[in-house]
């Protein structure tokens, strides 16, 4: 009785392995189709692959022209502005000029560095983990390949996101020449507060911090100067 239960069972495995591997080999003859229907308009700007297996060239927007796209977007235009006016207030503090060499530390897509090089900034350098060319370059804000003292002006709006932010001060204080201006913004905050990022730089002193308001938030800016003897 056992024998005849084996045998059954033997055949069904059998079966259904053969099953199995006719269905496989089916589907792998078959050529995927797109979604899209063979009788839909066509779209000259558009390109589907004819099948997952198409490995013909796909057409990519150039770098130019996305970049021209986003920043004709009324978005980026709005954000820029605010870092002109941002950056007109140093400007009458004669903070900035346009000889200054101003380095933008986690410039993000570059906002601050565009708006710094339309006011007439000759040198402006942004950086951040992730480029964004031409107005961003790949580095990490806490290991900067510039030589110290390279800068007059350091600027940045994420000193508080930094996973080492001692480490990421001291580079912005190490690439300034001595007297430069360190400009750190964090969300808006007390004095106590203050001091603490004020810490963080140690061959630096406080000019002074306000409360100003940035791309629509209020925030707290601070200005700091190397020491001449750092």
């Amino acid at each position: 009785m056992e024998r005849h239960i084996q045998r059954f069972l033997n055949k069904v495995s059998f079966v259904a392995f053969t099953l199995a591997t006719l269905t496989l080999f089916y589907l792998l003859l078959q050529t995927p189709k797109t979604c899209i229907p063979s009788d839909a308009p066509p779209h000259p700007h558009l390109r589907f692959p004819k099948s997952t297996c198409d490995s013909s060239p796909r057409h990519y927007l150039p770098l130019h022209k996305k970049n021209a796209r986003l920043w004709s977007s009324k978005s980026w235009m709005t954000q820029v502005s605010s870092y002109t006016q941002f950056f007109t207030q140093l400007y009458q503090m004669d903070l900035l000029k346009n000889h200054s060499k101003v380095f933008c530390v986690s410039a993000g897509a570059g906002h601050e560095v565009m708006a710094l090089s339309k006011m007439g900034v000759e040198d402006v350098t942004g950086v951040e983990l992730i480029e964004s060319l031409p107005l961003v370059s790949k580095a990490d804000p806490h290991n900067l390949p510039f030589f110290d003292g390279a800068f007059d002006v350091a600027f940045t709006c994420h000193l508080t996101e930094a996973l080492y932010p001692m480490r990421y001060a001291g580079e912005m204080e190490r690439i300034l020449k001595k007297g430069g201006v360190s400009v750190v913004v964090v969300d808006e905050c007390g004095d106590e507060e203050v001091k603490e990022i004020v810490r963080l730089f140690r061959r630096s002193r406080i000019l002074g911090s306000s409360h100003v308001t940035l791309n629509g938030r209020k925030v707290t800016r601070i200005i700091m100067r190397t020491k001449a003897s750092a």
